[in-house]
């Protein structure tokens, strides 16, 4: 499957949880992430102001060590876009 092999390669913060992704085969658009952070680790990510310090190293991850799996941040852009 192609999710599989999914790297994300830029993100931008779009404020509150919301960010925009592309991926490394071109795939693109906005997530809203509110609802995928849940657990103790996720916890400071809730805040938005620390939700947009998130930087790209293949997926989304953030100075504390949280981090979103590529293949669930491209899972979620394709079901979104379907979605629309």
């Amino acid at each position: 499957m192609m999710e599989d092999l999914a790297k994300v390669v830029e993100a931008k913060h779009l404020g509150g949880h919301r960010v925009w992704l592309r991926f490394e085969d071109g795939l693109e658009g906005e997530l809203e992430l509110s609802d995928a952070l849940w657990g103790p680790v996720f916890e400071p990510v809730r805040d938005p102001e620390y939700f947009g310090r998130f930087f790209v190293d293949l997926s989304l991850e953030w100075p504390n060590g949280a981090s979103l799996a590529p293949e669930f941040l491209y899972r979620r852009l394709l079901e979104a876009r379907r979605s629309a």
